[in-house]
């Protein structure tokens, strides 16, 4: 929890410096560029300034921002041995829920829809599966021991993370494929 927290805090308040930095250089310049952009299907900018980037009417980093800082809270709190009530675990997983859904959309919105790939939030979506996948499994472990749900992604937890990070990048290959490195 503390790395994909830690990783997914950083990876979100990047975006957000980047989505600065791509809109003071729109207004000096009249042309927005990151740091990010590295071709024509790899780029921050190419996917910051379309309105996926600000779902809710904000940048969705803002999200990122406030979601990992919770995340890594509360595994600073685990750590330092504070036995979490299950509430807090009922809203960490409802927060990891709404957190790979909205990831989700926003994996299909840039593969598909944008057509392009921003580095910054490949690195969020690398490290929202596992979180939410890791207290997925926690979480049935607690409230629902003797399912066979919770024994499946008990046993099998980094088989599924893998698998899932195979679907996405599939997906990415089979949109882009050999196009990615030019």
């Amino acid at each position: 929890m503390l790395v994909a927290g830690v990783v997914g805090l950083l990876a979100a308040i990047t975006l957000t410096i980047e989505k600065v930095r791509y809109l003071t250089d729109l207004a000096e310049t009249g042309k927005g560029t990151t740091n990010c952009d590295l071709n024509a299907f790899v780029s921050c900018g190419g996917v910051i300034n379309t309105p996926e980037a600000s779902a809710f009417g904000f940048p969705n980093p803002i999200i990122g921002i406030v979601g990992f800082t919770v995340v890594v809270t509360l595994a600073v709190l685990l750590l330092a041995g504070v036995r979490l009530p299950a509430f807090v675990w009922a809203g960490l997983q409802v927060g990891v829920l709404f957190g790979i859904g909205f990831v989700t959309w926003l994996q299909y919105q840039s593969i598909y829809d944008i057509g392009k790939l921003c580095p910054w939030c490949m690195v969020v979506w690398t490290f929202m599966i596992p979180l939410f996948v890791v207290v997925t499994a926690r979480n049935l472990r607690a409230f629902a021991p003797r399912s066979a749900v919770t024994r499946f992604l008990s046993n099998w937890t980094l088989l599924v993370i893998v698998l899932w990070y195979v679907a996405v990048l599939s997906a990415i290959w089979f949109r882009f494929g050999e196009n990615l490195w030019a």
